[in-house]
């Protein structure tokens, strides 16, 4: 069972609304460079929300964004994997 805090967006929400979506690696994401991350977005479509997987036994961070302009843009800038809801790899249950 799924329980959300009150106005949390739930995952298809985020889905819905920011489909274009940069997969970077989990531990790219952190320290310094999760700042620079969020103050490269600040005028971008980027969800305050996102969404993570794990491959091959690494985990990724997954920045939702409305425009896909804005994507590719984070993209071209950070590196990372390009996807879309459907073919975005789900966390695994359990």
């Amino acid at each position: 069972m799924m329980v959300y805090r009150k106005g949390e967006l739930s995952k298809s929400l985020i889905d819905r609304g920011w489909p274009h979506q940069v997969a970077l690696l989990s531990r790219l994401c952190m320290g310094e460079n999760f700042m620079t991350h969020r103050f490269f977005c600040r005028d971008l479509s980027l969800c305050d929300r996102g969404h993570g997987f794990v491959r091959d036994g690494h985990d990724f961070s997954v920045f939702c964004f409305a425009e896909r302009e804005h994507a590719e843009m984070f993209q071209q800038r950070f590196g990372g994997e390009l996807m879309c809801p459907k073919t975005r790899p789900k966390w695994p249950a359990g």
